[in-house]
């Protein structure tokens, strides 16, 4: 059986997306240029606050996430895997990867077919001003 999280954050001024590997919400309310895989700030929730149910069925060899991100009326979905190796701890962050890299605490899913360079720059212009949004998270066992 599935499980489903919602994260609720807003955009910022100095969002601009432009990382090729990965997409990254935080709960921080500040953001400078750097971040550039950052999509969202003031997140509701980082990987520790996620439910124990999506983590466990993450944390399975061959399982799948499907993450659908809305802003204002323009949605983008994003497909991912999970692995034995993801910890999910972070109390802050959740990042998504198009690599294999496991070894952060941040890392809710890997080998994603999307990144942040790959959202459609109306939902990124809408972020830089400071738009609402969320994340559903849907987590499908192997």
């Amino acid at each position: 059986m599935a499980a489903k999280a919602r994260i609720n954050f807003r955009g910022h001024p100095n969002i601009t997306a432009t990382h090729e590997k990965t997409l990254e919400i935080t709960r921080h309310e500040f953001l400078t240029r750097a971040g550039d895989c950052i999509i969202g700030v003031s997140a509701d929730k980082g990987c520790a606050d996620l439910d124990d149910e999506l983590k466990k069925i993450l944390q399975q060899e061959g399982s799948r996430l499907v993450a659908t991100i809305v802003v204002g009326g323009d949605s983008y979905t994003i497909r991912a895997f999970g692995s034995s190796r993801l910890q999910m701890t972070h109390p802050h962050d959740i990042v998504i990867r198009k690599t294999g890299f496991t070894n952060c605490t941040r890392t809710i899913a890997i080998r994603s077919d999307a990144a942040a360079a790959d959202l459609p720059r109306a939902m990124i212009r809408n972020l830089q001003s400071g738009a609402l949004g969320y994340m559903v998270l849907e987590a499908f066992p192997p």
